[in-house]
């Protein structure tokens, strides 16, 4: 009921795996004072990670977002046609020459993907020695998993045993906890099944934000003008992140053990 109140009157009955409710998001992401700049703060996080180098950086799931307006040389892609992007891709399949990267980010994307190990084994064919993968995506806290659980459409699974998500469409098939299982419940299975990753940093922060935005799908609960002072609030509830955050923000580092598809792809 909580969810039916606060939402969003453009985004009430719009298909998920539509096109053109991506392209309603990207409206939202852009006409939302307050959204836009989480949108801005994430994005700056992502360009920080990436290294230094001539080669493409390339974004999976851009079709909402407006990375193009921070990094306009960057490859922007989405699994279905929408306007604003380079190309239409499937992640578990990247169109990229082996090894011409420096470096692929994304903004609430892994958790959609329906098998992140193979991606991540085709994104170390595409990425080079030194590259990154950095994302942000949801993360699970005490916190969060009320948050996740109860106010938020997707699912929200901690406990799934699996690292797939059941066949869907490309947006209504996700899990929330996923990128937390990956890095964090199964971090050594994560080292032996993708050598060729190392996590470099997980940062764990905004315990409100987001949720006083309204994301892509409710109202919003705090003016724009509000967003400094909600920043530093949290900016001193950094050392609780562990117990208050909801999102984090991910780097993988691409080492220098060689990419096998067999091994990986099997694993």
């Amino acid at each position: 009921m909580l969810k039916r109140l606060l939402a969003h009157p453009l985004t009430v009955g719009l298909e998920l795996d539509d096109p053109r409710t991506t392209e309603l998001r990207r409206r939202l992401v852009r006409e939302k004072p307050f959204l836009r700049q989480i949108y801005l703060e994430w994005y700056r996080s992502l360009l920080a990670a990436l290294p230094d180098g001539g080669e493409p950086v390339l974004e999976i799931g851009s079709g909402a977002g407006f990375f193009g307006e921070v990094l306009p040389a960057a490859i922007l892609s989405e699994v279905f046609p929408v306007s604003g992007i380079s190309t239409v891709l499937d992640a578990h399949a990247l169109p990229v020459a082996t090894g011409s990267l420096r470096g692929i980010v994304m903004t609430d994307v892994l958790h959609h993907l329906r098998a992140p190990a193979r991606f991540l084994t085709e994104a170390a064919r595409c990425v080079r020695g030194g590259g990154v993968v950095a994302m942000v995506e949801p993360w699970v806290t005490p916190w969060s998993r009320f948050v996740w659980g109860r106010l938020h459409h997707e699912p929200f699974e901690p406990d799934t045993p699996d690292w797939t998500i059941p066949a869907a469409g490309p947006l209504s098939g996700a899990n929330g906890a996923l990128p937390w299982i990956l890095f964090e419940r199964d971090a050594e299975r994560f080292e032996r099944t993708l050598p060729t990753w190392r996590v470099e940093s997980i940062q764990l922060g905004m315990p409100f934000r987001y949720l006083l935005s309204g994301g892509v799908s409710l109202r919003s609960l705090a003016p724009g003008w509000s967003f400094g002072l909600w920043r530093w609030i949290e900016e001193r509830m950094d050392p609780w992140s562990a117990t208050w955050g909801t999102f984090a923000t991910v780097v993988l580092r691409r080492t220098e053990v060689p990419w096998h598809p067999v091994a990986e792809e099997a694993a």
